[in-house]
């Protein structure tokens, strides 16, 4: 038993030694113990229109798992929506499923990778014809010219587990909506990813091995830089859900604790119903396609012609949202975040 044990991991090896490891489609990884758990990070700001984040995972190697950090990278067409890779427990190994774009988010694990990836689907934005709208209650969105809007998302799992099935692993299963999305057309990851990846496991301090499942840097604002202003690094995982960055953010008692790198807002606004806001279940299609509802999109605000907060004139007061036409409520842009979620 010990010698086909043995033999099987010369051979596996011998595979990772011939060929350019990758943990993107078309190479096929397995690996004997688990991954990490998931490091609690801040997330960069967001370096221009039309980037998409791409969570932080742990990879392998032949000197073990490494930390490819989170970054944001440009989508390679507009439409196009990125599912995060996960490691999946199949006949005694851990598999590792590489991410991929596509025109749906797809199954990922249930693996809680935050910043809009909590399980299942997306809650970090979504498209409208060429144009990306990111939803800045779970992206650090600070850039003008861009299109952004606020809903919140009520996120209570802080599970860091990294993988699915298998001892300690998340048990999750695709829902119907991930199902069909894993059908459709998809494209491999870009050559900016691979490149950043393929940097990640040429640096000994991404090692697990050698950081102990703390990275130095955690994630970056692009592919490939690891060093620099634009680069975040783990954070203590004091006790308590707020020590989970890398999640949903809370905002309890009209307070904004959301990203500790972008400056607070206070702003009291009419809460939308629930019917207007497009929120749906996880398994929904709204989140297969990046937070879009069935009803309509999102309410959403150009930074680029908002022109200055202090001057932009207050309508919300004069009349609820709530209470006005239909046609009115979809088309008025929204001026900001939503007071507190739903418990």
């Amino acid at each position: 038993m010990k010698i086909t044990r043995m033999v099987r991991w010369a051979a596996f090896a011998l595979l990772l030694l011939a060929i350019p490891v990758s943990s993107f489609a078309g190479v096929f990884v397995q690996v004997a113990i688990s991954p990490p758990v998931l490091p609690v990070y801040v997330q960069p700001a967001c370096p221009g229109d039309g980037y998409i984040w791409t969570p932080g995972y742990w990879a392998y190697g032949p000197d073990g798992y490494y930390w490819v950090p989170g970054t944001w990278v440009m989508a390679p067409e507009p439409g196009l929506l990125w599912t995060p890779g996960y490691w999946g427990w199949s006949a005694g190994f851990y598999v590792w499923h590489g991410g991929y774009w596509g025109p749906h988010i797809g199954f990922y694990g249930g693996v809680n990778y935050g910043f809009g990836y909590f399980g299942h689907g997306y809650e970090g934005g979504y498209w409208r014809d060429r144009t990306f709208y990111y939803n800045r209650s779970v992206n650090n969105v600070n850039i003008t010219n861009v299109h952004i809007y606020n809903r919140t998302v009520v996120n209570n799992q802080v599970n860091r587990v990294s993988y699915n099935g298998g001892r300690g692993g998340i048990n999750a299963r695709p829902g119907r909506f991930e199902e069909t999305a894993a059908h459709e057309r998809h494209f491999e990851a870009t050559g900016m990813q691979v490149q950043h990846e393929r940097a990640a496991g040429s640096n000994r301090d991404f090692l697990a091995s050698v950081n102990h499942g703390r990275p130095s840097v955690a994630a970056t604002a692009r592919p490939g830089e690891f060093s620099g202003r634009e680069v975040t690094s783990v954070r203590a995982n004091r006790q308590g859900n707020r020590s989970f960055e890398n999640r949903a953010p809370e905002n309890h008692g009209g307070g904004n604790r959301s990203f500790e790198n972008r400056p607070s807002e206070n702003r009291s606004v009419p809460r939308p119903a629930n019917s207007e806001r497009g929120m749906q279940r996880n398994d929904s299609y709204a989140n297969n396609r990046g937070g879009q509802g069935h009803n309509g999109a999102p309410e959403v605000r150009d930074r680029g012609n908002a022109g200055p907060r202090a001057s932009a004139p207050r309508q919300e007061n004069a009349r609820p949202r709530e209470n006005a036409p239909r046609g009115e409520r979809d088309s008025r842009p929204s001026s900001g975040h939503e007071d507190r979620p739903h418990h």
